[in-house]
């Protein structure tokens, strides 16, 4: 079973998938609490509007979804907190017009590429080493800014006015998470892919939640199960043959479902 690790690829590939499945939960922690989970769903669409833009451009599309991603955190941040439009519908304008444009840059650059499925769907044979050290480098920037900030993080998540009675500067914490969120979802989308990396955030989280009696308990619990879920499906894509998204969103639902069956039978 070994044998796998004889390809750097392969090597590459577990050490992403590593690192993804301990920062996706971590911030995915937070979106669940803050009752955004649709912002990483939001968040990933708008990265392969960012994907588009570097291949239409002949540009790292790591580098140009993670820009794009950042921004148009910001721009969700900004406009929810506008007052004039709700959450969910700021959500839905970047989720859509993102989906347009990147369709229209999708079709100028000869229509569907072999590449740019990969984005959409994961694979691990396309993981670089130039997107392994930015992987890397930009899960560190993750976890230092989540340790620095967690109280504060923490408090705004779970009620954002007593965080504020507090002197805690409650929107700068909450650009802090959805840029967090943002990185996220763009380092990502190499071995979850664009369309089920909101997935990977989410649900190992809300597995989590089935079992854990405390915050820190969940955060522990989904990283454990995001591991869990990444790496058996590295495995189970590459002897079966499987595309690693999709494998790896499967077993965490696995994951879920028996994290339903104990929670019942505790009860």
């Amino acid at each position: 079973m070994l044998e796998i690790f004889q390809y750097d690829f392969m090597i590459r590939a577990f050490i992403a998938g590593t690192i993804t499945g301990v920062i996706a939960p971590i911030v995915g922690s937070f979106l669940v609490v803050r009752r955004l989970s649709l912002m990483a769903e939001t968040l990933a669409h708008v990265s392969l509007l960012g994907v588009a833009i570097g291949l239409f451009a002949g540009v790292q599309p790591v580098f140009t979804a993670t820009a794009t991603a950042v921004l148009a955190s910001l721009g969700i941040e900004k406009i929810r907190t506008g007052k004039k439009i709700f959450g969910e519908s700021a959500l839905a304008l970047f989720f859509s017009g993102s989906l347009a444009v990147a369709s229209i840059l999708i079709s100028l650059s000869n229509g569907f590429r072999s590449s740019l499925f990969s984005f959409l769907f994961g694979s691990v044979t396309t993981v670089t080493q130039t997107d392994l050290i930015l992987i890397a480098v930009l899960a560190f920037v993750i976890i230092a800014a989540v340790f620095l900030t967690y109280k504060e993080l923490f408090l705004v998540s779970f009620d954002e006015e007593l965080a504020q009675t507090g002197g805690i500067n409650a929107r700068l914490i909450n650009l802090i998470l959805v840029i967090l969120a943002a990185i996220t979802v763009s380092l990502s989308i190499r071995i979850v892919g664009i369309l089920l990396i909101g997935a990977l955030m989410i649900i190992p989280v809300v597995t989590a939640v089935q079992l854990a009696k405390s915050f820190k308990q969940v955060l522990g619990y989904s990283i454990a199960a995001s591991l869990l879920s990444v790496i058996s499906g590295l495995f189970t894509s590459y002897y079966f043959d499987l595309p690693s998204g999709g494998t790896i969103v499967c077993i965490a639902l696995g994951l879920f479902l028996i994290s339903l069956i104990v929670s019942k039978i505790r009860e």
